[in-house]
């Protein structure tokens, strides 16, 4: 590639491999030095007449070729640039699944920005702090055609970040501007790329606080869509159902949207994942592979039994982002046939697979084993020395595509790495002799809804705002449909009347105008008297959990 431009600001506060580690992922032709979007381009000249992209949500039905999608995106590039965008410069996406989606991620990349991937459900709260700590510039979004009207955030969003220079609307703009197309005979794109480089920002779920930004490199990220591709064995006669939220890692790049596209295939968007819309999907598109959470793979295994749209095309159905149990695990095969792949990984970079050929005894009852020779995993005690498989232990990684800190998070994001270089993953899990992961709960305090991991102090940091609470404590509690659903255990304030309950719908409402994501609000809320403190200090949240456990026995 030829030289690449000085990027605007990127690499201020990335942390990069070491060199000696760079050098050797190299040279053993993990990073090839591509650009992300160059999955793209380079399917598009192979394959110009397949079809790449599907929108089948809300928007309708809009399929485009390969080389459609490729013209789009440049043309998107081209206006962004033509906007006053820069190369480097970070930019907040914020949009449903559907082939708009798709362009407008395409085209930040392919005009050298860095989209910082946030969710649907994501608020003021999370948008506001994201925006601040990247120094993003821009926010693109959509409009309020599916019951929630960004524009509105994007107006408060621009009060709260000065720094957000753009606000690009997909659909009706109102106050704002439409996202921008132009010409490309008039736009110079960005040719080269440094791939070492943060090509885009996920989102941690949040072990501790507000969500942190987590940079994913081209070369990383080109070298976690081919891996999962491989693996998975896509081939461009596989359709892939992008049912998740796009900007999850695990639809994105486990294969998902990347590694579908890195082999030609057909992805296609639903808004919808409920079996009564997404079954008809399938159907209708002929769906090969998908992944879902737990409790909605549960959903759909019970589906089966009324939905007349025929699945049978389905020949991998991956399930992820919180443990499957194994009664789940049986029941899904049975219903769908021996269609499950547990993935367990984490944004931050490690993906664990069931392989397809494994027995079936093995994928029910474990997450995965790495998907690349070069992870290197350590099961550690609590004094941080490893343990012999099969015993319990704290899951730390590195790796090619496990990044080394996060981006612009400061020292407390520093504690979540070791001195050298190991991510300490929160997860505590059993490895088997076959090199499997068997996950077996946390190790931070962090709750895991439906899929999306919440930090605990978050919430509970927002309810002590609430004027009629004083203190609280939030625990997940086992559930069978969420994995764990938000219990949040609250001590009055003085000027609360003695007796009164506090009415959940009216927390929710709190916390909802205060920003937080629909997903971290609780579940329940108990009122005690006092909270449990350890020798240490701090609230002892096992006796909380015990003394739950035993009410709701």
């Amino acid at each position: 590639m030829s030289e690449t431009p000085q990027l605007d600001g990127l690499a201020d506060g990335y942390v990069p491999h070491p060199e000696t580690a760079a050098k050797r992922y190299a040279e053993a032709g993990l990073f090839t030095g591509r650009a992300l979007w160059q999955i793209v381009t380079d399917t598009a000249t192979r394959l110009p007449d397949a079809p790449a992209v599907t929108g089948a949500g809300t928007d309708g039905h809009r399929t485009l070729t390969y080389a459609e999608l490729d013209r789009a995106a440049r043309a998107r590039a081209a206006g962004l640039l033509s906007a006053g965008l820069r190369p480097g410069e970070r930019v907040i996406l914020q949009q449903h699944n559907s082939a708009a989606f798709a362009i407008t991620l395409l085209g930040l990349l392919r005009a050298g920005a860095v989209p910082v991937m946030t969710l649907p459900a994501h608020r003021i709260s999370e948008i506001s702090h994201l925006a601040a700590c990247t120094g993003a510039v821009a926010y693109v979004t959509e409009d309020g055609r599916r019951g929630y009207d960004y524009r509105n955030l994007a107006t408060t969003l621009r009060e709260r970040v000065p720094g957000i220079r753009h606000v690009f609307i997909d659909g009706e703009p109102g106050d704002h501007l439409p996202i921008p197309d132009a010409d490309t005979a008039d736009v110079a794109l960005p040719e080269s790329v440094d791939p070492d480089l943060p090509a885009l920002l996920l989102v941690s779920g949040g072990t501790t606080g507000l969500p942190k930004p987590i940079p994913r490199t081209h070369d990383d990220y080109v070298l976690n869509a081919a891996l999962s591709a491989e693996i998975t064995q896509l081939t461009a006669e596989d359709v892939y159902l992008a049912a998740l939220p796009a900007a999850h890692n695990f639809p994105l790049c486990c294969p998902g949207i990347f590694g579908t596209w890195t082999v030609g295939g057909h992805v296609v968007f639903t808004d919808n994942p409920s079996p009564d819309s997404a079954f008809d999907v399938i159907e209708a598109n002929k769906v090969t592979v998908t992944a879902l959470v737990p409790a909605l793979a549960q959903v759909w295994t019970a589906a089966t039994e009324w939905e007349p749209a025929d699945v049978s095309s389905l020949r991998v159905l991956q399930v992820g982002g919180s443990k499957l149990g194994l009664a789940d695990a049986q029941a899904l095969d049975a219903a769908l046939g021996p269609v499950t792949q547990q993935v367990f990984g984490m944004a931050e970079g490690l993906v664990c697979y069931t392989r397809l050929d494994d027995p079936r005894e093995l994928v029910h009852r474990c997450q995965g084993a790495p998907m690349s020779e070069y992870d290197e995993v350590r099961i550690v005690d609590e004094n941080g020395d490893d343990v012999p498989d099969g015993e319990e232990g704290e899951l730390l990684v590195r790796g090619p595509y496990t990044i080394r800190g996060y981006y612009r998070a400061g020292e407390q994001a520093a504690q979540s790495f070791t001195p050298d270089g190991y991510y300490r993953s929160g997860d505590a899990v059993r490895r088997q002799e076959t090199g499997h992961l068997a996950v077996t709960g946390r190790i931070k305090d962090t709750v895991v809804r439906a899929g999306e991991n919440v930090a605990a102090d978050d919430v509970e940091e927002n309810l002590t705002a609430h004027p009629s609470i004083r203190q609280a404590a939030v625990i997940g509690v086992p559930d069978a449909d969420l994995g764990e659903r938000i219990s949040a255990l609250v001590v009055t304030s003085h000027d609360h009347p003695p007796g009164e309950p506090i009415a959940l719908n009216d927390v929710r409402s709190f916390l909802t105008d205060r920003g937080l994501a629909a997903f971290k609000l609780p579940d329940e809320v108990h009122i005690v008297p006092s909270l449990p403190i350890t020798a240490i200090g701090k609230v002892d949240k096992k006796t909380l959990r015990a003394e739950l456990a035993k009410e709701n026995a």
